[in-house]
C-alpha cells in the first residue's frame, strides 16, 4: 500500500479553511457527519472522480484510478470541511504511520481551531 498525500486535495481543503467553510465541530461527530456509501456514488456522479478525490488527503497509488479504494482520509462532507473528520483522520494517519498525511491534518486542525478562536 503505497498512500500518498494528496497535494490537490490539500489546496482545496485549505480553501474551504480561508473561505470560513467550516464546521467546527468535535470528534465523535465524524460518525454522523461522514458521508454514506450512497451520498458518496450520487457526489461522483454528479461531480466525477477527480472531484471526489479533492475530498480525500491519502491516495494509494497501488489501486486503480478511478475507483473509490484510490483514496482515503476524507476531511469533509462535499461542502464544507469538517473538524471532526480532521481529527479521526489525524489519529488514523498517526497509527498507521503515514507521517506527511497526519502533518497536515495537524496543520489543518491548528489552522481550523486558530480560525474558530
Amino acid at each position: 500500500m503505497a498512500i500518498t498525500l494528496n497535494q490537490d486535495a490539500l489546496s482545496h481543503a485549505r480553501g474551504l479553511l480561508r473561505r470560513g467553510e467550516v464546521v467546527a465541530d468535535v470528534r465523535d461527530d465524524w460518525s454522523e457527519h461522514a458521508p454514506s456509501t450512497q451520498d458518496e456514488n450520487a457526489f461522483i456522479d454528479d461531480h466525477g472522480m477527480s472531484e471526489f478525490a479533492l475530498w480525500h488527503l491519502g491516495e494509494d497509488t497501488d489501486e486503480n484510478e478511478g475507483t473509490k479504494g484510490r483514496y482515503s482520509f476524507p476531511y469533509g462532507d462535499f461542502r464544507k470541511l469538517h473538524r471532526c473528520a480532521v481529527i479521526s483522520g489525524e489519529s488514523r494517519a498517526g497509527q498507521y504511520d503515514h507521517a506527511e498525511i497526519e502533518k497536515a491534518l495537524k496543520d489543518l486542525l491548528t489552522a481550523i481551531d486558530e480560525k474558530s478562536g
